[in-house]
Order: C-alpha cells, then sequence, then structure tokens
C-alpha cells in the first residue's frame, strides 16, 4: 500500500526562511534510512503561499489570487507536479484539468529545489520551474466518490499529451481522509486523531510518499517525520 506523510506549514516558513544545515541533514538522513528499508517512494517540499496562487473554477469560470493564501478549505484530495516555464503555465495546465474534474479549488505552489535553500546554484540550462497543483477536498471526494470513465479517459490523454511535453511529472489521489490519521505535536507529546477530519487550516509544507503494509506501519514512519521535520502536525492519507 501507498501512503502519503505531509506535514504542515507555519508562520516561520510562510515567511520565507530557509532551513539550517542541522535540519537538512536530519531530513537526508531520514530519507536516507526510508529508502533503505524500501519505504520511500517520492518527496518534496514546497515554497511559501506567497510565491504561488489560489484558483478557484467555477460553473465555467477562473478566478486567480496570489498568494499567501488565507486559510480556508486546506484538506487535500489529490496533486500533480507540472514542470512549466512559468507559473501562467502551470495555471493552463490546471485549467485543463479542471475542465475535465469540474468545479473545485486549486492551489499551485512551486516545488522547492536544492538551489531554493542554498544547496547549490540553478544550472543556467534549467528555464522551468516544478509546480505542485493541489486539489481540495470536496464533498464528493471525501464520500470517494470517483471520476466518470469518461473523465478518466480525458484525464488519462491529459497527462499522456503532456507528459509527452516533459510537462506533466505525476499525478497522485488520496482516499477520503476517512482512512488516514492526524499526528499533532506539542510539549505533551504527540497525539493520535482518527480521520475523517472535518476541517484542516494548515497548508502543505512538504510531503513524503511511502510503501507501507498498512496504516498502523505508516504511522510508525509519519512518528519518525514530525520527530525529524518538527513539524506541528502531520497528515497521513491513503494513496490510490
Amino acid at each position: 500500500m501507498r501512503f502519503i506523510i505531509m506535514h504542515k506549514t507555519n508562520a516561520h516558513w510562510e515567511a520565507g526562511a530557509i532551513p539550517t544545515p542541522a535540519l537538512i541533514g536530519r531530513v537526508g538522513g531520514l530519507l536516507g534510512t526510508l529508502a533503505k528499508a524500501g519505504n520511500l517512494l517520492a518527496g518534496e517540499g514546497l515554497r511559501a503561499s506567497s510565491e504561488g496562487v489560489r484558483v478557484t473554477f467555477s460553473a465555467g469560470a477562473r478566478s486567480v489570487v496570489n498568494g499567501p493564501f488565507e486559510r480556508g478549505n486546506e484538506l487535500p484530495a489529490g496533486f500533480s507536479i507540472v514542470r512549466t516555464r512559468s507559473l501562467d503555465e502551470a495555471i493552463e495546465w490546471a485549467s485543463r484539468q479542471a475542465r475535465v474534474l469540474g468545479d473545485g479549488e486549486v492551489d499551485i505552489r512551486p516545488v522547492t529545489e536544492p538551489w531554493d535553500i542554498g544547496i547549490g546554484s540553478r544550472p543556467a540550462e534549467i528555464v522551468t520551474r516544478r509546480y505542485m497543483v493541489l486539489r481540495k477536498a470536496t464533498a464528493a471526494t471525501e464520500a470517494g466518490a470517483a471520476p466518470t470513465p469518461e473523465q478518466r479517459a480525458d484525464l488519462s490523454r491529459l497527462i499522456e499529451e503532456t507528459a509527452a511535453a516533459n510537462t506533466h511529472l505525476a499525478t497522485e489521489t488520496m482516499r477520503p481522509s476517512q482512512r488516514g490519521r492526524r499526528y499533532k505535536n506539542s510539549h505533551n507529546g504527540v497525539s493520535v486523531i482518527d480521520g475523517p477530519f472535518t476541517e484542516s487550516k494548515e497548508l502543505i509544507g512538504g510531503y513524503v510518499i511511502v510503501s507501507a503494509e498498512s496504516l498502523d506501519a505508516a504511522g510508525r514512519l509519519a512518528q519518525m517525520y514530525i520527530d525529524t521535520v518538527e513539524a506541528e502536525e502531520v497528515d497521513v492519507r491513503e494513496l490510490e
């Protein structure tokens, strides 16, 4: 089974802070441990929401609001990673996806690259940027509603076309939050809350995707993760 472990951001990171060498070292060590054990499948950090946009699709209309984001419904239903030459191109990709999946809200934020946090310089030949297109949960997705066969076919065509152009890199869909867990970190220790999550008002700061045989096993990895990144809140969700 595959699970995503997502840590939530806070004012420190939203202000554009750069991780310390010690934190970078700890995260690198954790990723190495997970990879050696065969658990690690993927992982990324995200830039502050001031570098992104929130896009709402409703009745065929599109509205775009520049970050930083007001906290609202931050419960995710899934995401795509795209590589484009600009944020505007990422918005256009998200718009094509919305024409397939219907109304909803997405956040688009840059994925953190090594040079963003002081590890080396950006290679001169790289003229594109990776962005996460994060789709928000709805009552339908939380109820487990699946796309229609027509929607699946249209989405597959979009992915195939844009993957061939090296634009689409990955897409993941999360199962309803009732199948997940939330870990809250405090000076009293870590408390565990079973889904469903009625709300989530905290933005994602980063994630790892892991292979684990059960939610309990993924939870043990989440405990390691929350200690390493010193996050205040971590969600574990099952992926399709």
